[in-house]
């Protein structure tokens, strides 16, 4: 069941990059899901971390919070290049603590760091993240684990 659905999603993708709506076109790209497919079975990769359907429930919350996120730290980081003050932008490095247990929780939760304006994970390890901050404000938020308090509300650990 998770192999038909991952295959619906391939195509519906692959479908809307495309935009053809032929006969030919769409038995060719019908043709490529079913090869992508058979080998991905094949590889074995057709898990709970390579298609997280348990996590579909829960993307529209997530990808609120997430905007929200961007949205605030857009106007933090245009707050601190606007004024003039000498010590608005103070760059540096800093290291935050990894609550997610699985590979799949470090990955969005990193990759969450770097989507908001001002900060950029630089390394991913099993219990920290390496995170580079164009602020002194945007790295105590990211100490405070407030980001990765919201994730672990919206991705089921297990």
């Amino acid at each position: 069941m998770k192999t038909l659905s991952f295959g619906a999603i391939l195509f519906l993708f692959w479908f809307m990059l495309s935009g053809h709506t032929e006969v030919l076109l769409l038995g060719f790209g019908l043709a490529s899901v079913i090869l992508t497919l058979i080998l991905a079975t094949r590889m074995n990769i057709i898990d709970e971390e390579g298609f997280p359907s348990h996590l579909f429930s829960r993307l529209p919350g997530f990808f609120l919070y997430l905007m929200k996120e961007i949205f605030n730290a857009n106007i933090s980081v245009i707050k601190s290049i606007i004024s003039n003050q000498p010590k608005a932008i103070s760059p540096q490095w800093i290291k935050v603590p990894l609550p997610q247990k699985t590979d799949l929780g470090r990955v969005i939760y990193a990759n969450s760091i770097t989507l908001t304006p001002g900060t950029v994970s630089v390394e991913l390890g099993k219990t920290q993240i390496t995170v580079h901050a164009l602020t002194k404000d945007s790295a105590d938020d990211l100490l405070t684990g407030s980001m990765a308090e919201k994730i672990l509300d919206r991705v089921k650990n297990n």
